[in-house]
């Protein structure tokens, strides 16, 4: 009888423990939802159709050609890395649309190179209730390490710093007095005029002058006119890419070239700097790397600079080296969660790289108190239709 009772109280232990074993793994599962066996899925939301489709698109496809080699090796951990890109448009709503689609359908682990500051805010609302990692967003705001910031991951510094940097190195430089902006009156577009006004303040230098655009504003003769006749010495750019490149070109066309715009890692592309005619030259930029063509007789950037092209027959640029990059990092941090993959061992293995990237020429490091991977402000100045390293801090 002692037997019998013994027997099913240990079934029953048995049991027991069997159900609290499958319950932890199916919280696992639902905790950490794009994950087999055999597959982790990342999604990104991106503008390949929009005003910033120069960024988005290189980006995505530097990311690809990451993700190839790593699934090419045999993934990690055994896992292939599926990579599913929405296009927003640089439109809130259409950006919306992908989010859901990519949290509900493709059911993604995280997400990756996300394009846009509004949209990114945006989308924190749907992934932060279900703690989906956001990495190496294509935006540079302060926002985008908002809290929760347990699963926030940028790449570089922020908008605000590069402003700070460039109005600082312009004013040394040149003996800047007055100081300006030009933006869209987004979350972006208000960081780099927030940033414009006080660090003009902090200086001791006047901010003399503001215009606000549309995104899709190309006329900007009233504007530069109205900024000429305030006496700005520097602009700081806060727009979308060609709108940064028609205002330059509309001012000289205006005669006014004593003025110096400051674009930032928004508008730090090749395609910028090699604008036919020169209509760039003398353009200045603070970004958080250094430009990929200013570097392609090195190794490691003249290694991917001949793989982007062989893949995708055009030429590689600034953005698409930023995709390969955050890639990499994202396969970085697989390998260090290890086989049992969940949120939070994805996020411990973010939180442990700490090395060089010869591509990027930048050291990276994150840690539990530090989401930012990379630290450097370069400043760089269109010469010849390159970007030209000027200053690094």
């Amino acid at each position: 009888m002692e037997m019998k009772t013994l027997t099913s109280k240990l079934m029953a232990g048995t049991l027991m423990a069997g159900a609290v074993a499958l319950s932890a793994g199916s919280a696992a599962q639902a905790d950490s939802q794009g994950v087999t066996d055999s597959e982790v899925v990342f999604g990104s939301v991106n503008d390949l159709s929009g005003i910033f489709a120069a960024v988005g698109v290189p980006a995505t496809n530097g990311a690809n050609l990451r993700f190839e080699e790593a699934n090419a090796a045999g993934g990690v951990h055994g896992r292939q890395i599926r990579f599913v890109v929405e296009d927003n448009g640089y439109q809130i709503p259409r950006a919306m649309q992908g989010y859901n689609k990519l949290l509900n359908r493709d059911k993604v682990f995280g997400m990756l190179l996300s394009l846009g500051t509004p949209m990114n805010i945006a989308g924190f609302k749907l992934l932060d209730p279900k703690g989906i990692p956001n990495v190496g967003p294509l935006s540079s705001a302060r926002q985008m390490l908002q809290d929760p910031v347990d699963n926030k991951f940028i790449g570089f510094s922020s908008y605000y710093d590069q402003v700070d940097a460039g109005v600082t190195y312009l004013a040394g430089e040149f003996d800047a007095k007055e100081i300006c902006s030009m933006y869209i009156p987004s979350d972006f577009g208000k960081e780099i005029q927030e940033s414009a006004v006080e660090t003009a303040e902090k200086l001791g230098l006047t901010y003399a002058a503001e215009t606000s655009h549309k995104p899709d504003e190309l006329d900007f003769v009233g504007s530069l006119t109205k900024l000429k006749a305030a006496g700005c010495d520097v602009v700081a750019l806060g727009l979308g890419v060609r709108q940064g490149i028609t205002v330059v070109g509309t001012a000289k066309k205006l005669g006014w070239t004593d003025v110096k715009f400051l674009n930032t890692s928004a508008g730090f592309l090749g395609v910028v700097a090699a604008v036919p005619g020169g209509v760039t030259e003398g353009l200045y930029a603070a970004a958080g790397w250094v430009d990929l063509v200013a570097r392609a007789e090195e190794e490691a950037p003249a290694q991917f600079i001949a793989a982007y092209e062989a893949k995708f027959g055009q030429p590689a640029g600034g953005f698409a080296m930023l995709g390969y990059s955050a890639a990499d990092t994202v396969v970085r941090a697989l390998e260090a969660a290890g086989q049992d993959l969940t949120q939070e061992a994805f996020v411990k293995g973010m939180e442990s790289l700490a090395y060089f990237d010869e591509l990027t020429d930048t050291q990276i490091s994150y840690s539990a108190e530090d989401h930012r991977g990379a630290d450097d402000i370069v400043i760089s100045v269109v010469e010849a239709g390159k970007w030209k390293e000027l200053s690094r801090q």
